[in-house]
């Protein structure tokens, strides 16, 4: 079933929707990013990269090694399709290494208009078989971002039954739509935003009960407590165990959802997906992943996990709440270490005596309780309160720039 797979270490794809979600994405470990521009992209919320941060990502991305892919991924109507050659040119100018697309009409036109440039297809595709996988290899395709419903068993099947040259790529971490494969018109009816052109106002993460109308005001609650209930709010994917059966079903590329997220985010699991690769090439066949990475993955804003289709299973829904957990936060990235202490800059408030964690590229965090603080000019704080105030810490632990120090919440501050 597996006869054009080659066991092979797979691209870690990380989200990146600024500069600085690039950065962390780049320090900690990814081989490619994707980015968005300022159209033609599914989150039209995030920063994005107008043409000229685009070149300078690009440059930044290839200088270290590593690939950067741009979304063309919405669903363009009308005069949009007027602006996509110009838009097409300039991502080719810029070195972007691919273009995810979703619209076939889109893909033809940049097989016309940069026939060199690679294509990929979006998850929003669909692409759920052989035939459509084969057809789209055939039309020009390098890669395909699979469906999020297959399981493991038919990405196997789709890999031995596709060209070898044709690239698979699969979710492996990040929030799940609970509508096939991206595609819902949800929040065009209940927010007037478009969700096949980046507008998603999220409807299915709002809670949800019943109403009679000739009871009009009372509501029913369709969960056996008594409030609401969020049914169609999709638990977040994870699948950092389970990395040695993404690789024997042949997937190519393992991508973490999360263009809207934050830098801390992206460095986090980021950084525990690249370490845990890491482990399974060494050891392919008795891979296991360490608990301490497994827990790196709830040091992050996220909603309770689960595996999604992949094994089998329904992934499931979060019907008590509609928000994220929230247990750590980041306090200040790390500018430099010398003399025994952390130069850092600040983003939220810590205090003397809170023990903070060191988030490090080159291995597992490392904890230490804060002496004092300083500011740049020797004075002592009794907190580090301003975002984006530079200040030391005594640390004995030299850790390069770029690493992040955050703390665990406080009760009340975990929602």
């Amino acid at each position: 079933m597996m006869k054009n797979c080659i066991m092979k270490i797979p691209e870690l794809l990380a989200p990146a929707g600024e500069e600085e979600s690039l950065a962390a994405a780049i320090a900690f470990g990814a081989d490619a990013v994707y980015v968005g521009a300022k159209a033609f992209g599914m989150r039209a919320k995030a920063a994005n990269f107008d043409p000229e941060g685009l070149q300078k990502a690009v440059q930044q991305c290839h200088g270290a090694g590593v690939k950067l892919y741009l979304t063309c991924n919405t669903l363009p109507r009308g005069r949009e399709i007027d602006q996509l050659p110009a838009f097409i040119r300039d991502a080719q100018q810029a070195g972007v290494d691919a273009l995810i697309i979703a619209d076939l009409g889109v893909m033809m036109l940049a097989k016309r208009v940069a026939p060199d440039l690679p294509v990929h297809v979006s998850t929003q595709f669909g692409v759920v078989n052989k035939l459509t996988a084969r057809e789209l290899y055939h039309m020009g395709a390098s890669r395909v971002v699979l469906a999020r419903e297959l399981t493991l068993e038919e990405i196997a099947e789709i890999r031995a039954e596709t060209p070898a040259e044709l690239g698979l790529e699969a979710f492996v971490h990040g929030a799940m739509c609970v509508s096939v494969s991206g595609r819902c018109v949800l929040s065009n009816y209940m927010a007037n935003r478009d969700a096949n052109r980046g507008q998603c106002a999220q409807p299915c993460r709002w809670s949800y009960a019943l109403t009679e109308s000739k009871r009009p005001g009372q509501y029913f609650p369709i969960y056996e407590e008594d409030g609401y209930t969020y049914i169609l709010n999709s638990r977040d994917m994870r699948m950092i165990e389970h990395l040695d059966k993404m690789v024997a079903a042949g997937v190519d590329s393992l991508k973490i959802e999360g263009r809207a997220k934050s830098a801390y985010y992206v460095a986090t699991v980021t950084n525990a997906y690249r370490q845990a690769l890491d482990l399974y090439q060494k050891d392919p066949e008795h891979f296991q992943l360490p608990d301490y990475l497994l827990e790196e993955t709830e040091k992050i804003s996220h909603r309770p996990y689960s595996t999604g289709f992949y094994l089998g299973d329904y992934p499931g829904q979060d019907i008590i709440r509609g928000g994220y957990r929230r247990p750590w936060e980041l306090v200040a990235t790390v500018d430099g270490w010398k003399d025994g202490f952390l130069y850092c800059t600040g983003r939220n408030r810590f205090f003397p005596g809170e023990t903070l964690e060191i988030l490090r590229a080159d291995g597992p965090p490392v904890s230490f309780t804060v002496t004092e603080i300083r500011d740049e000019e020797g004075n002592l704080l009794d907190v580090s309160r301003h975002p984006m105030a530079k200040v030391r810490i005594p640390c004995s632990t030299p850790c390069p720039a770029g690493s992040m120090l955050r703390r665990q919440c406080r009760e009340g501050e975990t929602e």
